[in-house]
This record gives structure tokens, sequence and C-alpha cells, in this order.
């Protein structure tokens, strides 16, 4: 009876490690074999996925044909028996242990409670976690959970910051890192590290331009002349020869060459930059990309219109009945559009929702909310 309940993977199983079983130079004690001893299998029967290979420490009484439970079983291995299996009914009979449910409920309405009472900006970054088994039985283990909480949402916010929690609960989880400090809502305006790095160089060069002007001119403070010797470290150029006014034109004209060398150097990889996210653009959003290449430049030396001056010109224009003589041709067009039929009202269905997240990338870039498309397709 217990054999027909086990099914044909475990008797394949029991057939692959009778060589361990039943020898007796084989010694169960040891940590490799009651790893393997106390594997629980997941075969499906009547009652759903609880079939166990073994019996655990707690049945004393075994069936016949089964194999005899170990008497002495390591600590480790008894906390890996209490740990709740999640089963998975779709990755073809293969499951993920995760934390016990009471853990992960906590889990997830401290998640929601803190996201909840925290600003769009201070949320944390949600990564980009890895699409594996494990962590789909994650996700599908939280959603019964967010039952209740998405049946007691009164508005879209309220959703979206449910979503999000749970979505951070699932990180919190799985072990995934979560950044501390909070998003930025703006586009970055951080200087690249390259370009940084080359306006240093274009500094430094343009103030050792001007303390050999200065040493050329017949300035030798001891500065100055401290700066022209670092500046000739290295060569045999020496400050009393003869041709050392010939010796500092040269490197002055060099040091210009390599400022022009690097200032083309940034020009060209500002135009590379630019032509890549005119490209990126192009391919997602093109009228974006025609606006922003047609908007005029905006000058900001001009004066600031006082609060004022602003309230009494859309005043003026607002708040004053206006009587407009449209004339005779408004009638007519007016006739013309009466035997159009107006167009039904767009009603958008969850179903029309779930096909657009659907098609959309797991992992394109969110919105205020930061929530990616992945959460939105896993908790259903």
């Amino acid at each position: 009876m217990e054999v027909s309940r086990i099914g044909l993977g475990c008797i394949v199983f029991l057939l692959s490690w009778s060589h361990l079983l039943l020898s007796p130079s084989k010694t169960w004690q040891t940590e490799f074999g009651i790893s393997y001893a106390q594997i629980y299998l997941m075969a499906p029967n009547s009652n759903g996925y609880d079939v166990r290979l073994f019996p655990s420490s707690n049945e004393n009484a075994t069936t016949e044909g089964a194999v005899p439970q170990v008497a002495e079983q390591p600590a480790h291995v008894d906390a890996a028996e209490n740990t709740p299996v999640v089963a998975d009914s779709n990755d073809d009979g293969t499951f993920t242990q995760e934390l016990e449910i009471e853990q992960m409920r906590s889990t997830l309405e401290e998640a929601i409670m803190e996201t909840r009472s925290t600003p769009l900006e201070n949320r944390p970054r949600l990564p980009r976690i890895a699409l594996s088994k494990r962590n789909r039985a994650v996700v599908r283990a939280l959603n019964p959970m967010l039952v209740t909480y998405l049946e007691a949402s009164r508005d879209l916010c309220e959703t979206d910051s449910i979503l999000f929690g749970a979505a951070l609960a699932v990180c919190r989880i799985i072990g995934a890192k979560l950044s501390t400090a909070g998003r930025t809502t703006g586009q970055s305006s951080a200087i690249p590290a390259w370009r940084t790095r080359i306006e240093e160089r274009i500094a430094k060069a343009r103030a050792l331009i001007g303390r050999l002007i200065c040493f050329r001119s017949g300035n030798t403070r001891p500065r100055i002349v401290r700066t022209v010797r670092m500046a000739f470290a290295g060569t045999n150029v020496s400050l009393s020869q003869p041709d050392i006014m010939q010796k500092l034109t040269e490197r002055i004209d060099d040091l210009k060459q390599r400022i022009a060398a690097w200032g083309k150097r940034i020009r060209r990889y500002t135009e590379r930059s630019t032509r890549f996210n005119q490209n990126r653009l192009f391919q997602s959003d093109q009228k974006r990309l025609y606006k922003s290449l047609e908007r005029p430049m905006v000058s900001e030396t001009g004066p600031v219109p006082n609060q004022a001056d602003t309230v009494a010109f859309w005043r003026s224009l607002w708040s004053e009945p206006v009587n407009h003589n449209e004339g005779p041709w408004t009638e007519v067009v007016a006739s013309q559009c009466a035997g159009i039929t107006p167009m039904d009202p767009v009603t958008i269905t969850p179903d029309d929702v779930a096909e657009a997240v659907r098609r959309a990338p797991n992992w394109k870039s969110p919105g205020l909310d930061g929530l990616h498309h992945y959460w939105l397709k896993g908790f259903v």
C-alpha cells in the first residue's frame, strides 16, 4: 500500500540507492549518508503533495519493507526536517525550501506597514532578482496572503503600496541586496568620472602654463622656481643653461597641444553620448525625440515676473466674461455633425491591463513608485 502511494519516482530512487542501503560496509551515521536518508520526496497522491520517502523520527512504527530509520541524528538534520517545503506544481516536481509560512506572513505585514508610512522618494530601490524557480515559489507563496490586503484597498495608491511592500518582502526573504538610500525621482546630473579626470588634467596643465610664463617673464619666486623644476623633472634640462627660454617655450606649446587634445576628446565623447541617447530615444519614443530637437534654447537671463503681475495677467484672461460672435458657419457645422454617431465610451477591463502588463519587459525602468513589471506579473 505504501509503495503504491509513493509512485514510480520513489521506486527509481530506492533502486538507485539500494547498494548504499543494503551494503554493511557503508556507515549511515556519516553526515553524507544521513543527509540523503532524511530527504522528503513529495509525490502526488489523493491528498496532495505530502508523501514521505522515509518515516520521520517521530514515527515509531515502520511499515513492512520500508527502510529502517537511523536512531541518532545530528542537530542540523532535525532543523532541516522542520523547514516547510513550498510546492511548485508547475516546475515538474521540483520544490523550493523557504522560511515558515508564519514568518513569511510577518515579513510581508512588516514590509507593507513600512511602505505605507514611507514617501515615494524615500522608498528603497528594488533590485532585479534572478528568474529562478526558488524566487518564483516565494512569489507564489505570498499571493494568497495578499488577498486580504488587496480586498481592503480603497484606491489605486494603496494598492500600489501593498504591491511594493510585497515585492520588498520577497527581496528580504530571498536575501536580495537592497539599497539603504532612497531613490532619486529626478534624472541624475552627476558628471561622468572620465570627464572629471580629463577636466582635472586640463586645470593642472593650465596652472603649470601660467607659472612657466611667469618664470619666462622674470619672476623668480621660490614657488615658481620649484614648479618649473618639477615641470622639467626627468629631463636633462637645467634652469642655468643658456637655451632655457627656448625649452620653456617648447614646454608651454606641448602643454597647450595636450589641452587642445583633451578638449577634443571631451567634445567627441559628448557628441557620441548624445547620438547614443538620441538613437535609443528614437526607438522608444520618436515624438519625444522630435520635441527635444525642435525645442528652442530657453534663456534664463531675463527678469523673473513677480507673483502679483502673474496673477493679474491670468485673471484678466479667465475671470472676465467674454461674449463670442461665432457667425453662421457654426450652425452649418453643427447640422453636418448631427448625423454622426458618437463613439462608444472606452472601458478598460482587467483583462486589458493584464494583457498590457504581460507584454511589457520585466525589468524596464519603473515609474515614480519604483515597481517593476515583474511584480505586477507575479502578484495575481
